[in-house]
């Protein structure tokens, strides 16, 4: 299996699915974007991802399966098809099941707009304007069974402002969603990672060899 090899799970607008295919193009992110997965066939996700000439584009319709669990068993047989090494949520919709985590146990990735473990679930900058934070930001994670609860891989901090909105401050936040998204996934093909209890501890490229 390449290392380099991931696959793409989004349900929207495809921002940050379009900022990592940028990257790629650009030689600034060393990935092999080999599926892109949707469970809305009317995603903007879809559209990107065949335009920049994604090889697998496809829409699992959750219709078709009686159960999450299902859904997301077939989901697994189209990573084992294509080979891929890691799964990266960009702005993917649905919890994963259980058992999905555990077949690819330290390889799902997702990026959540707050400093983790503050502010987890769907509201998160809602949640933080609500609490009176001076400073938010955003955290590229691994995903376990806990929802937004996996080892924090990189984070970015921004300050909240006393007149933001909640537009502005995502705004403000998918900034920096967009430069460390592709920078994280840049480091997990160029350097390898160890979990001591809940540390991600980084090595060096050099010492991978």
């Amino acid at each position: 299996m390449n290392r380099s090899s991931i696959a793409i799970f989004a349900s929207g607008r495809g921002s940050n699915l379009q900022v990592i295919l940028d990257a790629v193009q650009a030689g600034d992110c060393p990935v092999d974007v080999r599926l892109v997965i949707s469970d809305r066939a009317d995603a903007a996700a879809l559209t990107i991802a065949r335009q920049c000439g994604v090889a697998h584009v496809i829409h699992v319709d959750p219709k078709a399966f009686p159960s999450r669990e299902q859904y997301d068993a077939h989901c697994a047989e189209l990573i084992d098809q294509h080979a891929i090494q890691w799964i990266v949520l960009a702005g993917y919709m649905r919890i994963l099941s259980a058992p999905f985590v555990r077949r690819f146990p330290g390889r799902i990735i997702n990026i959540h707009p707050s400093i983790l473990p503050a502010f987890t679930g769907a509201h998160a900058i809602e949640d933080a304007l609500r609490y009176g934070v001076k400073v938010s930001g955003c955290t590229v994670h691994l995903v376990d069974e806990v929802l937004d609860g996996g080892p924090i891989l990189a984070q970015a901090v921004v300050p909240v402002h006393d007149d933001d909105s909640v537009e502005s401050l995502h705004a403000r936040i998918q900034q920096e969603e967009h430069r460390i998204y592709p920078a994280t996934l840049k480091r997990l093909v160029e350097a390898r990672f160890q979990i001591d209890g809940r540390r991600v501890i980084w090595q060096q490229p050099s010492q991978t060899a």
